[in-house]
């Protein structure tokens, strides 16, 4: 029972370590740029197939660097449903969607490289259907989404979708720059991710309370 016990932690601790190397290179260098192999060295295993072992395919590291950091937010994402009801406000219901990723990288301390790895998967068109799938296997995302679509009962369904699509783009590329300026020691524009999510924000909001033009 020890010896099982043993070889299961050192298991758990060789999942995370390829884990974590994974998705340093993945965010520093991009998806299909980095070999099974270059994360197996980074993790300082010796064993090259390391990653193949407790993986499988790259898709399936992929997915497991995902569902990894999408557990922690959903957590947040459920308490904020839960604080702000039913609520009629835009506002409310776009601080659902900003302030989960934002909250999870500020615990995650610095530097951090989730948010990098988000864009070049999201920009990835091999990889880029995980993020989408996972993200809509959120019962607490898609109840956000839900109740921001009744705040805005007049906007056109073409004009919904263009303005949910440039929100996503917001989201994703205004976090990877911050943290990238964080990992390199650049100038922010905010001084805390508390600060970053109200700017971020204030502009989805903007977005989706624009005129539309006829």
């Amino acid at each position: 029972m020890a010896g099982r016990t043993v070889r299961a932690d050192r298991a758990g601790a060789t999942r995370e370590s390829i884990l974590t190397a994974a998705e340093r290179l993945f965010a520093e260098h991009g998806v299909m740029a980095v070999s099974n192999r270059q994360v197996s060295e980074a993790a300082g295993q010796g064993n090259n197939t390391a990653v193949g072992y407790h993986f499988g395919t790259k898709t399936d590291l992929v997915r497991a660097i995902v569902r990894k950091h999408a557990e922690r937010i959903e957590r947040v994402r459920t308490r904020m449903l839960a604080e702000i009801g039913d609520s009629s406000d835009v506002r409310d219901w776009v601080a659902c969607l900003v302030r989960p990723s934002a909250e999870h990288l500020a615990a995650l301390g610095n530097p951090t490289w989730f948010a990098r790895f988000g864009a070049q998967v999201m920009t990835d068109p091999a990889f880029r259907e995980i993020m989408i799938e996972e993200a809509l296997s959120s019962r607490a995302l898609l109840q956000i989404l839900d109740g921001l679509n009744r705040c805005l009962p007049e906007l056109p369904v073409a004009v919904r979708v263009e303005r949910h699509d440039m929100a996503r783009q917001l989201m994703v590329h205004v976090c990877a720059e911050r943290e990238r300026a964080l990992a390199e020691g650049t100038p922010t524009p905010r001084s805390s991710w508390h600060d970053a999510a109200t700017g971020l924000i204030d502009a989805i909001v903007g977005l989706w309370l624009a005129p539309v033009t006829p």
